[in-house]
């Protein structure tokens, strides 16, 4: 499994949706933050080994109604 986090800017008045839809309908998604900041969103993400993660974030990600603009950060290990 690889893990990434991607922040989320979503247009006005939609980041309540857009966390609902994530968690609904992306089944990679594990966890999703309200932030305060330049993005509104961070959602934590396990992909399988190998998933290409770029097809995964413009697919899965930017397509749904009312994300404005990602950044994503690909994690290299975690440590607890």
């Amino acid at each position: 499994m690889q893990t990434i986090f991607v922040q989320i800017k979503c247009q006005l008045g939609e980041a309540y949706k857009v966390a609902d839809d994530l968690v609904q309908t992306v089944e990679q998604v594990s966890e999703v933050y309200s932030t305060s900041g330049q993005y509104d969103l961070l959602i934590k993400c396990y992909l399988p080994e190998g998933e290409d993660i770029g097809h995964f974030v413009t697919e899965s990600i930017q397509r749904l109604e009312g994300v404005k603009d990602t950044f994503t950060l690909i994690t290299f290990k975690a440590f607890s």
